[in-house]
């Protein structure tokens, strides 16, 4: 089965999951040749490592406390955005259940 990605023009729900947030997983909203949306869903404790991607990323937290590593600590909570150039490490560690609406530009766009 496909998975499903929002048309160009296609209306997105990015509202918190609040008590549906522990049956919910993560996945890609939108793609195009040139940009990627991600919902990201980190349970507490869960982290994703640390890694790096060519093209620049947004990080929002909708929900719940996620640590941000870039070079420093940062902890995020509903509402904080944080932008990041392209090929800066990075990693992510929920301190709660949270969820994160994350962009990522494609590498040669």
């Amino acid at each position: 089965m496909a998975i499903h990605h929002a048309l160009s023009g296609e209306l997105i729900d990015v509202r918190p999951f609040g008590a549906d947030l522990e049956n919910t997983t993560t996945r890609s909203l939108y793609k195009s040749g040139h940009l990627q949306v991600l919902r990201v869903i980190l349970r507490a404790g869960k982290a994703m490592p640390a890694h790096q991607v060519p093209g620049e990323i947004t990080v929002q937290c909708l929900e719940g406390c996620i640590e941000f590593t870039a070079g420093k600590v940062q902890s995020m909570r509903g509402g904080d955005l944080i932008c990041l150039a392209g090929g800066e490490l990075h990693a992510l560690k929920a301190l709660e259940d949270s969820s994160a609406l994350v962009t990522v530009l494609l590498h040669g766009a």
